[in-house]
């Protein structure tokens, strides 16, 4: 059976994109934070503070998977829990400034290893690039 157009366009970009996170990740090991932590400490710095199963949710992972993550990242100092306004018995994790701060110097240094490769494109390259980049969070902004 031929595919349509939109999904051999949607294959080779699931392709691409796996593979530029994979290698600008491997820029993460200086963080000295492992992987799903700072995928964790990302969804609370640029989404604020949230429960224990809002992060789960977020992050895709079971509740228990979610609450180990949060202790190693509590006991390094990069969150912290906080009473739940609206109901006191209610815990919300949010990022410390320690845990924006090395959240902001990793993806730093995945985006500037990605400039890095993107320097050596033409600049016409570099224009469709952009384009295309726009295109994508057209698509994003009408899925949610």
């Amino acid at each position: 059976m031929e595919r349509k157009p939109a999904e051999l366009i949607a294959d080779r970009l699931h392709s691409a994109a796996i593979h530029v996170l994979r290698r600008v990740r491997r820029r993460d090991d200086a963080s000295g934070v492992g992987p799903a932590q700072l995928s964790a400490l990302s969804v609370l710095v640029f989404g604020g503070a949230t429960t224990l199963g809002g992060l789960a949710a977020a992050e895709q992972v079971r509740p228990p998977t979610m609450s180990r993550i949060v202790a190693s990242l509590k006991s390094s100092g990069l969150v912290e829990t906080i009473s739940d306004q609206q109901d006191a018995r209610r815990l919300r994790i949010r990022a410390t400034a320690k845990g924006t701060k090395l959240l902001q110097r990793a993806r730093e240094r995945r985006i500037d290893y990605l400039a890095e490769h993107l320097d050596r494109l033409l600049a016409q390259e570099l224009e469709q690039l952009n384009s295309a980049i726009d295109v994508i969070r057209k698509v994003l902004e009408e899925w949610e």
